[in-house]
């Protein structure tokens, strides 16, 4: 048996491995690195030319905040395969910024700029928290992740909210392939094409799509092949006070969910999270929001969609999330290229967001599986009302509709209620020595793995 002093983590794979990881990797992350431009673009009655700018822009950010995240510079960057992309925790405020006629599209990028700089600033008070994340609420949290992407994939897999079509036969039927050619690659194949499991999927049910004619070109032929991205294209911000304080709530928020998928990508890599790995991962969310503002796009946080990528693949160099960063950026450059990609029908992603989202969930169950159950039995309490409550917003979209609007970003996010009550409901039962244990347990959970492998 051979050894190495490289982790895999840090593995620097040849160039033709490296490129078809990394179109996985985006693929991936496409449609919801899309969405929020185009929600934004819509409800602010944008021509289209200015939506295409929009989408350019985010696709460009994206690229250049995960190289950041994936690849690391001086107090900045986590070093681990992550994706980033616009945060959904976001939208409300923004469409409510949106609505108001002096706030409008400068109005949301000056709170974004205002709420980058805070999440700069705080990100070491946040990762100071990280000794109340024992297994028991990283499990359950992680779990929770899992079983809220769940819905995006199923959603995905019948055509896609508000598709006209929704629940086709056709769509559900190509998504079952995707997910059988993935299985079927997964169990008798082996080395870099099992790594490539999800891109072979994807790639056998595009085909299948364009035979059964459900693939549509449209918008290709009117896309120009370079469009420059600048700063402030749409004109200077408008800095509102009200408006950078509910960012900076939204901020808190996204670093808190942030903190659930670093944990989850430490189990995935087989790496220690320390709380200065976590400060450094947890600055670019701030970084990238700060970007987003200036490059005429939105607040941006780690895509919780790839973490069950590298569950599925088991490649776990950042490297190919930093080839993934230089593929969004060339997207975001060229609108002809990336108008193709987009082309891909949500429902050939079902299949494959199934599994992958699945793989998040069973990794929190995996760290569940090592929590004492027996000789603490209220840890059962915590599991089972943190999970409770994580599904709210999934299961009532009403539940919280008479609660201020100003808690939106709050109670909306099933994973931060989860988080707020694994986190509190460990500290009733388990005292703070449930967080005091969380390093020593991490490190015996990271030992024994390391010796698996």
């Amino acid at each position: 048996m051979t050894t190495t002093s490289v982790h895999p983590v840090d593995e620097k794979l040849p160039l033709p491995r490296l490129l078809p990881l990394g179109l996985q990797h985006v693929l991936v992350m496409y449609a919801g690195a899309v969405a929020v431009p185009l929600i934004l673009g819509g409800a602010l009655k944008l021509p289209k030319d200015q939506v295409a700018v929009l989408i350019n822009a985010d696709l460009f950010a994206c690229g250049l905040v995960t190289l950041i995240q994936s690849i690391g510079f001086r107090g900045f960057g986590i070093r681990l395969p992550v994706m980033m992309g616009v945060t959904f925790a976001a939208v409300g405020p923004m469409l409510a910024m949106a609505a108001d006629p002096r706030l409008g599209l400068l109005g949301i990028y000056g709170a974004v700029i205002g709420s980058g700089v805070f999440g700069v600033l705080i990100a070491p008070f946040i990762s100071r928290l990280l000794p109340l994340f024992p297994p028991l609420v990283t499990g359950t949290i992680i779990a929770v992740i899992g079983i809220s992407l769940m819905r995006v994939g199923i959603n995905w897999a019948a055509g896609g909210i508000g598709s006209p079509r929704f629940g086709d036969p056709t769509y559900l039927a190509v998504s079952f392939l995707v997910l059988l050619v993935i299985l079927g690659i997964t169990k008798y194949l082996t080395g870099f094409i099992a790594n490539v499991a999800v891109l072979l999927g994807l790639v056998a049910g595009f085909l299948i799509a364009m035979i059964l004619g459900e693939v549509s070109f449209a918008g290709v032929a009117e896309a120009r092949w370079i469009e420059p991205v600048y700063p402030f294209q749409f004109g200077m911000p408008k800095f509102e006070l009200l408006s950078i304080l509910t960012m900076c709530l939204v901020m808190i928020v996204v670093m808190i969910e942030s903190t659930g998928m670093f944990l989850a990508l430490g189990e995935l890599t087989d790496r220690k999270i320390t709380p200065d790995d976590l400060t450094r991962g947890l600055r670019v969310d701030g970084l990238g929001t700060l970007i987003g503002g200036i490059f005429n796009t939105f607040p941006y946080t780690s895509f919780s969609q790839n973490v069950g990528l590298i569950g599925i693949t088991g490649v776990r160099s950042r490297w190919v999330t930093a080839a993934a960063g230089v593929i969004m950026l060339v997207l975001g450059l060229f609108p002809k290229v990336a108008t193709v990609v987009a082309s891909v029908p949500q429902f050939v992603l079902g299949g494959a967001g199934i599994v992958m989202f699945g793989m998040v969930c069973a990794t929190g169950v995996r760290i569940l599986s090592r929590v004492d159950f027996r000789g603490r039995p209220n840890n059962a309490y915590v599991v089972a009302i943190s999970i409770g409550l994580g599904m709210i917003p999934l299961v009532s979209e009403k539940f919280f509709a008479r609660m201020p609007a100003a808690l939106g970003p709050l109670l909306h996010s099933g994973i931060l209620l989860a988080s707020v009550s694994a986190v509190i409901l460990n500290a009733y039962f388990n005292g703070l020595r449930g967080g005091a244990d969380a390093a020593a347990e991490t490190a015996s959970a990271s030992r024994e793995a390391e010796a698996a492998h």
